[in-house]
């Protein structure tokens, strides 16, 4: 019987925990370990098949932690990886939020298989003086969401994993 795919979801959380929601939403799926960049050893990334990068989102970038940690990942081979994010605003085709982590992910030699975003509460300045916006996010439909998306990286990653076990 072959080993199942080991998955590893490295994310930062802020105050309202609302990317560690979505993180352990994806983990039940995946039966991915979470984890935070601090605690990532690097050399070991290329030990997991499947690797997520999550992190709310800061003037429109992922966390520092996490785009510090991409910088110290050694080059890779095409291995898969997926990124996610919370905000209070939604991504937009002028500034996708997931490029912040893409485009390093992508020139350390990772696939980036797909990327997963959703609402969450924000207490930014100005958003602090009103309590912040979208409160109550994410909820029990952004959740459902996390899971249909990481369901499909499962299926897309078993279907490779059959694919190169006939080559």
């Amino acid at each position: 019987m072959k080993p199942k795919p080991k998955s590893l979801i490295v994310c930062v959380s802020g105050p309202h925990g609302n990317t560690r929601k979505i993180a352990e939403a994806i983990a039940a799926v995946l039966d991915a370990e979470v984890t935070a960049p601090d605690l990532v050893d690097p050399t070991r990334i290329a030990e997991f098949d499947l690797v997520g990068f999550g992190s709310g989102i800061y003037m429109g970038k992922h966390h520092h932690q996490l785009l510090s940690l991409v910088t110290t990942l050694p080059t890779v081979n095409r291995h898969r990886a997926f990124v996610f994010a919370t905000s209070g605003f939604a991504d937009s085709p002028l500034n996708r939020f997931s490029r912040s982590l893409t485009v390093p992910l992508n020139s350390k030699g990772f696939e980036i298989s797909d990327a997963f975003s959703c609402r969450a509460k924000d207490t930014f300045l100005p958003f602090a003086l009103v309590g912040g916006i979208r409160k109550g996010h994410p909820d029990d439909a952004d959740l459902r969401r996390a899971r249909l998306f990481a369901e499909q990286l499962r299926t897309t990653q078993e279907s490779r994993t059959s694919i190169g076990d006939v080559q």
